[in-house]
């Protein structure tokens, strides 16, 4: 197996005196990816978005080191340098994402002039490749609107765009279809995972929905209460899960189709 590009160890995360993630390990190798599932609640977002700087007044502690570089206890600073370059970021709700009085031209190159050197001219022409790299038939047209004239869909496409446009190590998608319809859920799923294997770089999924894991995840993780209790490949999660909590997500979701059926 190649060298891991992410290493977790013994991560802690708490506010106040409340733990609210305990002891998480992992480990997440260039082009895999690690769907990391559990109920509303019981820790994945932090586990991640505290990596990155992003959960103020948590108390993290342990150890997170991206290409052997520790993330935990970097400055701001340093930590606004790794976020996009290094580590890329694709959330849940894309309207909190952009700015609603800047088109999406000035964010794209904004973004892209904040950490890569390219002039205005090249910044643009790199957007328009990476618009129509998620599949924008017309990506001047998009360049030139506001966030509020594209649907939510639309809006998780180009987010997709900003993030692969600076060739990150580690991409993290945290609940990246959450707030879509079932069609467009599909499509961008699709396009993470198309794009996630010809940019070579390591994905890590956050979601509830096991349907998302078993169409993107080589390797799972399941957390409850904010621990890891089973750390699996995807087939052997669904043929043959060991910890009865995991049994019970599934065995979940098996009733949940049914009701569909009838």
């Amino acid at each position: 197996m190649a060298e891991a590009v992410l290493t977790v160890n013994q991560l802690q995360v708490a506010f106040s005196t409340r733990p609210i993630v305990r002891n998480v390990s992992f480990q997440l190798c260039p082009g895999q990816v690690l769907g990391i599932i559990g109920e509303s609640g019981s820790g994945k977002s932090a586990t991640c978005l505290s990596m990155l700087g992003l959960l103020p007044g948590a108390a993290v502690q342990g150890s997170a080191r991206l290409s052997g570089q520790e993330l935990i206890g970097l400055t701001a600073a340093e930590l606004r340098s790794i976020r996009g370059p290094k580590i890329g970021l694709i959330l849940q709700n894309p309207v909190s994402y952009f700015n609603p009085i800047a088109t999406i031209q000035r964010q794209f190159i904004e973004t892209l002039q904040s950490h890569r050197t390219l002039s205005g001219s090249a910044a643009r022409s790199v957007a328009v490749e990476q618009l129509i790299a998620v599949g924008f038939p017309d990506p001047l047209r998009v360049l030139r609107q506001f966030p509020f004239q594209l649907s939510g869909g639309m809006l998780q496409r180009v987010m997709i765009a900003i993030a692969l446009s600076l060739q990150p190590q580690v991409l993290v998608a945290d609940e990246p279809t959450t707030a879509l319809d079932v069609i467009t859920q599909i499509q961008i799923l699709g396009l993470i995972k198309q794009l996630q294997q010809q940019n070579h770089c390591a994905l890590l999924l956050v979601t509830h929905d096991l349907g998302v894991i078993a169409q993107l995840a080589d390797q799972v993780a399941v957390m409850r209460n904010g621990e890891l209790v089973e750390q699996t490949s995807v087939e052997q999660l669904f043929d043959n899960p060991q910890h009865p909590y995991t049994q019970t997500l599934l065995a979940s979701r098996l009733t949940q189709r049914q009701r569909v059926r009838r």
